[in-house]
């Protein structure tokens, strides 16, 4: 699990088909401290196993399944990307629970400036604009961010001047595509409330009429 608080920006240093897939040599911005073999790592918010880590540098692997829900494979040599490493129980939850695994594909549809904010509108597929809520977080390209509105198939984002500087999405234009993942909290509520998600040997006791009765719904 992640938060949505980059670390780092690293950069594309290899890449080589391997399999079917894709093997990226990354170097992170970062010491990165006790490193440890096969850990996670979010490369813009795609959650990838770290190998042969040696100082800054390290390698994943990126699966043929990976390649088509994000945009992993646009990166080149010299690409920068968004870096987290995964969660400890003992940290700080700064953003949001994150899994790294992404959604889908994204699109930058405006990009102006609020005084010393950046509005950013963004469109996705209409069968995940039912997660998106206002005010409700949202992962884009693996930072954590709070929804300004939504409407439709879009939604915008206002974004700090201290997140532009130390993330990858002060590069983003109109035209550009992200990775999105939606607040997991919510696809998983839905799944509770579904019918599909009621046993026909017990009936599931988390319905609207128990969400209502202790605070979660008005």
């Amino acid at each position: 699990m992640f938060t949505g608080l980059i670390q780092g920006v690293g950069r594309v240093i290899e890449k080589h088909p391997a399999g079917g897939g894709m093997v990226f040599c990354l170097e992170a911005g970062f010491e990165l401290s006790d490193p440890e073999e096969g850990e996670s790592i979010a490369v813009n918010g795609a959650c990838l196993t770290a190998r042969d880590i040696a100082g800054r540098r390290f390698l994943v692997d990126v699966s043929p399944e990976s390649l088509s829900r994000t945009g992993l494979s646009g990166l080149e040599v010299g690409s920068r990307v968004n870096l987290e490493r995964a969660l400890r129980l003992s940290d700080r939850l700064g953003g949001h629970l994150v899994s790294g695994h992404v959604d889908a594909l994204g699109r930058v549809q405006e990009r102006r400036p609020a005084g010393d904010f950046t509005l950013f509108t963004f469109s996705l597929d209409p069968k995940l604009s039912r997660y998106v809520i206002e005010k409700g977080s949202i992962t884009i390209n693996g930072v954590s961010l709070t929804v300004n509105s939504c409407e439709g198939n879009r939604f915008s984002v206002s974004i700090i001047p201290h997140t532009l500087a130390v993330t990858t999405l002060g590069e983003l234009k109109v035209g550009d595509r992200v990775n999105i993942e939606v607040d997991i909290i919510g696809k998983y509520v839905e799944k509770l409330l579904s019918e599909q998600s009621v046993s026909p040997v017990q009936e599931s006791r988390i319905n609207p009429a128990f969400l209502a009765e202790h605070g979660f719904l008005k």
